[in-house]
């Protein structure tokens, strides 16, 4: 087992190695369901999933932990991440469960906790999961308190609603054709469903998992499926997820990304003009772009910043009350409608948005000018001591006095590989090359 079980968002490895193998994964159910065996009522807990191969281990290993513990398991079947926690609360289960690697390869796969309230469970709980998982007194039901176990037939039904309710009655997407890319993942039978339902002409893409095609070459991570069919079939917008459909972007009819961050600035000014927006304001990461502060600084509302991470992001939007956040990457968190980040409801409040404004795709989601930005990664040894070379600070701090506040500089490190991501934003594209370069230039000597 690996020296620490949880990362950042829940377990995660390849499928059949540690963590990932069904010994860990029946643990993990044994541990949390004795955790969350409080008071003297039937306990439930729900198992949602993507369409990975070893997705199905990982349910059933999970179900033989939750019931030896003498927890009711509902099973849920493929259904995207934001699901099971909206049904976690709606049935008011104890605990629930997405067996998901989100947009990694099918090789991989993770387990996604969920508390009774519907989120994701905070890291000291995770922490409790964990010491329980890593020791032996996990105290096992007596024969007649084993839990039992059944498919909840209506899951899907259930969340369609919850999706088209949170827009209310009055969405029609009569007239619009919409091509979707599901990436053979979570949502590959709900999305179109709801699209169809609420009157677009849908043209499906990537809904056909065989338990290897999820994300693969497909989905938000590789849109450049989605533009192409966008183009091809002269649709007036493209949707692509990910694969436990809890990001996305969208393409508009001329084959042109939107990322998270025109959507973000698209529904605020939506959910202001109509009285919604709670906070004055928007909760991102420290990677969105400067064009969104701009452009929210402009209509009196801020930007408020959070290290990269949807779960930070939750956290920020939680304890200071404001109600959309999320992330460039398509993350789009709305906590009045959702616990988690939802991609088929973000892309239902941007068309409705759409709608609203009478506009065509290219026009409705182009918010601002992105101020240009340039990303690089630096592969090193020790991340922690190679940021810590005096050298290095030096040329971040050179760096930041050329662009002034005209730009903004951002060198931290990966949370899941050994590398140190550089990146910087300024209204002078050949000058955000230069720092960066010069940052890099600074690194590889202090990286082995």
């Amino acid at each position: 087992m690996s020296r620490s079980l949880f990362g950042t968002d829940g377990v995660r490895g390849r499928a059949n190695s540690e963590p990932m193998t069904a010994e860990t994964a029946m643990r993990i159910g044994m541990a949390a369901g004795q955790l969350f065996n409080r008071g003297g009522h039937r306990h439930r807990v729900v198992i949602g999933k993507d369409t990975r191969l070893s997705g199905y281990m990982i349910e059933q290993a999970l179900t033989a932990g939750f019931l030896s513990v003498g927890i009711d398991v509902l099973l849920l079947g493929p259904i995207p991440t934001p699901a099971v926690g909206f049904l976690t609360r709606a049935m008011r289960a104890d605990i629930g469960v997405m067996v998901s690697a989100s947009h990694n390869p099918y090789e991989d796969n993770g387990i996604k906790l969920f508390g009774p309230d519907g989120f994701k469970l905070s890291d000291a709980v995770e922490a409790e999961i964990e010491t329980l998982v890593r020791g032996s007194a996990v105290g096992l039901a007596a024969p007649a308190a084993i839990g039992r176990a059944k498919r909840l037939d209506d899951a899907e039904g259930r969340y369609i609603e919850a999706v088209k309710a949170s827009v209310g009655r009055t969405l029609d997407l009569t007239g619009l054709k919409i091509v979707v890319d599901c990436a053979n993942g979570a949502a590959y039978k709900v999305t179109p469903t709801v699209l169809w339902e609420l009157g677009a002409e849908v043209i499906p893409l990537a809904v056909a998992p065989d338990g290897f095609n999820i994300n693969a070459g497909c989905g938000s991570t590789h849109p450049g499926l989605v533009q192409e069919h966008v183009v091809a079939h002269g649709a007036d917008i493209g949707i692509a997820l990910d694969g436990d459909a809890d990001r996305v972007v969208l393409v508009c009819e001329h084959g042109r990304l939107i990322d998270g961050d025109q959507l973000m600035a698209t529904i605020a000014d939506s959910w202001r003009t109509s009285g919604q927006l709670i906070g004055d304001g928007v909760v991102a990461t420290v990677m969105s772009n400067l064009g969104l502060e701009r452009y929210l600084g402009d209509r009196q509302l801020k930007l408020v910043r959070t290290q990269v991470g949807d779960r930070y992001v939750l956290e920020r939007m939680r304890a200071d009350g404001y109600n959309l956040g999320g992330e460039q990457s398509g993350h789009i968190i709305m906590t009045d409608h959702a616990t988690t980040g939802d991609g088929l409801m973000a892309a239902l409040h941007a068309l409705a948005a759409m709608r609203r404004k009478g506009q065509r795709a290219s026009d409705a989601f182009h918010a601002f000018e992105p101020v240009p930005q340039l990303l690089k990664n630096v592969r090193v040894g020790d991340a922690s001591s190679a940021l810590a070379a005096a050298s290095v600070a030096k040329a971040i701090a050179a760096a930041e006095a050329r662009l002034g506040k005209a730009g903004r500089i951002l060198v931290r490190k990966s949370g899941t590989e050994p590398l140190i991501r550089v990146m910087a934003e300024g209204d002078d594209s050949d000058l955000v090359r230069t720092v960066v370069d010069q940052i890099i230039e600074a690194i590889p000597q202090h990286a082995a």
